[in-house]
């Protein structure tokens, strides 16, 4: 059977009556996809810690709210509102703060691939 494109989810709607105060409000799960997304909210003065990602390009888009982008190892502010959308390319320091509204923002990458376990002996 071929696949077919389908509306997923409402984010506005989710981001605007969140079913918790921060973490994972959906994420995409359909079998043989080559993304992954997550929509994310952050609590007001919330923070994801400055880190990097080695191996991703990221694509960030704010669905509601704003907050700060911390960028680089400096942590350098750069404001982030409602609509912005952001590439975060792997190897990148960033780090993300909510504002006094929260922040929810949809994020889109390649798939990792899954894990496996080498056999013994072998080298990569």
């Amino acid at each position: 059977m071929e696949p077919e494109p389908r509306v997923l989810c409402d984010a506005r709607e989710l981001a605007a009556d969140p079913p918790i105060p921060g973490g994972v409000l959906w994420k995409l799960a359909e079998a043989g996809r080559q993304l992954d997304a997550n929509l994310v909210r952050i609590a007001p003065g919330g923070r994801v810690a400055p880190h990097a990602e080695p191996d991703l390009d990221v694509l960030l888009l704010v669905v509601s709210g704003g907050g700060v982008l911390g960028a680089g190892t400096a942590d350098e502010p750069r404001p982030l509102a409602e609509g912005a959308t952001v590439w975060l390319p792997h190897g990148s320091t960033r780090s993300i703060t909510a504002g006094t509204d929260g922040l929810t923002y949809l994020t889109v990458h390649r798939r990792r691939p899954g894990m496996w376990i080498r056999p013994h002996g072998t080298v990569s």
